[in-house]
Parts: structure tokens; sequence; C-alpha cells
């Protein structure tokens, strides 16, 4: 099997959790449904209707942090659009403070069972272009992105050995944990999968390492890079 490798990374991110309302939180990294999302803009499908591309599985996704997780509070203005003739008129605004990541940079590693639409978006990647404009969550925090390769990969089955893992980890209680000193371990629940109205269809709990550095763990089932990377498919 063969995987795309690309960096994608901004000033500022934001990927709301599902669970905040007036003052919205921001998971630290981009969960699947948002790359999803962005490659569909990378690739042309239309934002209505782009989901039905990602249905049953065709696409495994895996994520790395490259720069360490930074958050900070961004004061905006809401503003009644939905009553709104004349935008110049709109005296009454709501304040908020949005989380936001600063400073953020990912590595995202991609395969699609779908060998036309993998070879365009391997042309798309290799050329440095997309459809639509590419951000980090919202539209207002525009990304750039850099095409690493595209690499062979290789399925492990593993057998209870402790390995370095370089990406985010599905996480439960039987996997093994080899806890070291000098890392900030963090663990969130995201969502994984959207169906094609939009509507989440899988949560998955995750397991990360806050600045980027590699896990030990007994993970059953990796995937090793010709590079030497080991990730795991969210």
């Amino acid at each position: 099997m063969k995987i795309l490798v690309f960096d994608i990374w901004g000033d500022y991110g934001h990927f709301k959790k599902y669970f905040t309302t007036s003052s919205p939180l921001t998971y630290s990294f981009p969960p699947k449904t948002a790359i999803y999302g962005l490659l569909g803009a990378i690739l042309g499908f239309d934002k209505n209707d782009y989901l039905k591309y990602f249905q049953d599985r065709v696409c495994k996704v895996a994520v790395k942090i490259i720069n360490p997780i930074k958050k900070t509070r961004i004061p905006i203005n809401y503003i009644d659009t939905k009553v709104a003739i004349d935008m110049s008129k709109i005296k009454n605004r709501t304040q908020v403070n949005l989380e936001v990541l600063k400073d953020c940079k990912f590595r995202v590693y991609v395969t699609y069972k779908d060998k036309s639409i993998y070879d365009k978006l391997k042309k798309m990647l290799f050329e440095k272009k997309n459809v639509y404009s590419i951000c980090l969550g919202l539209s207002e925090f525009l990304a750039n992105y850099r095409f690493v390769g595209e690499f062979k990969v290789t399925r492990i089955n593993n057998n209870s050995k402790i390995v370095d893992i370089d990406t985010f980890i599905p996480f439960d209680e039987d996997v093994m944990i080899k806890i070291q000193g000098n890392r900030q371990y963090l663990k969130d629940t995201v969502y994984n999968e959207m169906d094609s109205k939009r509507e989440v269809a899988e949560f998955v709990t995750v397991l990360y390492e806050r600045t980027g550095k590699p896990i030990k763990c007994d993970i059953s089932v990796y995937y090793e890079l010709e590079s030497g990377e080991k990730i795991v498919f969210l």
C-alpha cells in the first residue's frame, strides 16, 4: 500500500469541540472529519456533498504533531446575519472569546481506495494546487501546505512489543502506554466519522503527546513507512 504525506500549517486554527457553545473551545488538532474537508477543498468537491466521497471508510488518515500545541484566546464580535438587511446599519454585536491554536503545524498521512481520486490528490499535492482555499477549521484561518512525498507502507501486526508511534493513536484500555519523563500526554474524544448528512457517525478517543514526541506503546496494529515513521490510522 502507498500513502501520501503532506505538512499543513497556519498562524491560527480552530476545530470546535462539540460540547461548547457561547465560548467556543478548540481541539488541539484537526479531527479526521476536518481532514476530509481539507482534502475536499484541495480536490474541488462541493462543500455540500463532499462527505459522500468519504463514506464506508474509503479514506484512511493519520495525523502527527510537528509544532508543539499552543492555545490562546481571541475576542471576536458576532452579529446576527439572519435579520440583517444592511450590514452597515447593524449596531448590536455579541463579543465572545474564541479559543484558537497558535502557530500550528501538522503532518497528514492519507490513502484512498479509489485510484482515480488517489492519483488526482497526488497530482494536486505535487503541483501544490487546490481548487478551493484551504483553512484550519475556520475560513478566516487560511493554511499553507507542502507535499512531503509518496511512500510505501507496511502493515505490522504487533506481538505485544513496545514501539514508538509518531502519530495520534486511538486509545482504549487494552493499549499499554510506557510513560516517559519529559512527556506531556493528553487524551481527547473527537468526532471521527460523519455521514453524508453531516451527522456524527462515530466518536473516538485519541492519545497524543503535546510537543509531538513519539508515544511508546504496544498497540496491536500499526503501519511503518519506508522512511521509518510508524503511524496509526484514526
